[in-house]
């Protein structure tokens, strides 16, 4: 027990090594541009006013959005999800896979669950012994399972999922901004430098290294939160892009894709003042989501709806399933949703999409 705890706990400490990497990249860009372009390299003052000015929001805006990401906590599920202490001792007593099966199923009887494992079994998770909700995934790095979950991120030393996507989207996006913000400024004393316009002094390598340094980043960065824009349009996880989530009737890809707004919307939030700050704004509960469901899971019949709460970002999230599913769903459906006749399954309620206006039924 002692080597093994002691054996965690270095894994903790190196976990942290990537986070600190970037943090001293980061003090370092500051004080490579502020001091030393800023003050010792530009002689304007008021190019030294503007550039400062503008460098400290976006760089205000991305450490607030890196560390919003980094300490906020994964959601898990809830106790709803854990078996019933009888259920549980006989799913452990029981040997025969499919007994144990039938088990999960009575139980997921009572729980908005649609997705199933490849062979198109109720995902069970034995580690944390619970039936997982649909997108949720066990991190093995974190230890737990992750609502949404979309991957572990070392460079933030955290799971990426429904606690914390937006703030990891927005992380992206403000740096690079603030890189791409960085190797413009520089550029024209970077050639100045590179030209010998300039006379070397000690701020020489800190302009040149720090040109190089921003754009090395801003092209990585790039592309991965171009990736990220594209998960987002799509309503795809990273997780879900490479593996598409199965439903009763079988692996789709698009499953959770209710239109290009409605999908935007599901992570940043229904007020657009809100989206560009990294404030929990993102609908739903991380349990239940529109789906493109064509056929109705009868074993999922007899569901009541019930109000799972969901803690996010240090409170409890005050958005109700039915209220942020009806708002993703309800009112204005696009053309796209407009020609798909087939019901439209959003956990609890069946929504019929055969006239402009949305009708909803209980199943």
């Amino acid at each position: 027990m002692a080597p093994s705890h002691a054996v965690r706990c270095c894994q903790r400490g190196l976990s942290w090594i990537p986070v600190i990497f970037i943090n001293l990249v980061v003090c370092w860009s500051y004080y490579a541009y502020v001091v030393e372009l800023c003050i010792y390299t530009i002689a304007n003052t008021e190019e030294q006013v503007i550039y400062l000015i503008v460098f400290h929001v976006f760089f205000f805006m991305f450490i607030w959005s890196y560390w919003k990401t980094i300490i906020s906590k994964p959601a898990s599920p809830s106790k709803e999800f854990c078996l019933p202490k009888a259920d549980k001792e006989l799913y452990e007593k029981e040997e025969n896979p499919e007994a144990q099966q039938e088990i999960l199923k009575r139980v997921a009887r009572n729980l908005p669950v649609y997705t199933r494992t490849g062979s198109g079994a109720i995902r069970y998770c034995d580690h944390c012994q619970l039936i997982k909700p649909d997108r949720c995934h066990h991190c093995s790095t974190c230890d737990r399972c992750v609502l949404k979950m979309d991957h572990h991120c070392p460079w933030v030393n955290n799971c990426v999922g429904f606690s914390n996507y937006k703030f990891f989207v927005l992380f992206l996006a403000y740096s690079m901004l603030y890189c791409v913000y960085i190797a413009a400024t520089v550029l024209q004393y970077f050639i100045k430098f590179w030209t010998n316009h300039l006379p070397d002094t000690h701020a020489k390598f800190h302009v040149l290294f720090l040109f190089f340094v921003a754009t090395m980043f801003f092209i990585s960065i790039l592309s991965l939160f171009s990736y990220h824009l594209w998960l987002v349009g799509k309503n795809r996880t990273t997780i879900e892009a490479f593996r598409a989530p199965v439903f009763r009737n079988g692996p789709d890809k698009n499953g959770f894709t209710v239109g290009f707004r409605k999908n935007v919307t599901q992570v940043f939030g229904d007020q657009k003042k809100c989206w560009c700050l990294p404030l929990y704004s993102s609908l739903g509960d991380g349990y239940t989501f529109p789906t493109r469901l064509v056929n109705v899971d009868s074993e999922q019949g007899n569901v009541e709806h019930r109000a799972i709460k969901c803690t996010v970002d240090g409170q409890t999230n005050p958005r109700p399933l039915s209220e942020s599913q009806n708002h993703l769903l309800g009112n204005n459906m696009h053309s796209e949703e407009q020609k798909d006749s087939s019901p439209v399954n959003i956990g609890t309620s069946t929504l019929s999409i055969h006239t402009p206006h949305i009708c909803p039924r209980t199943l």
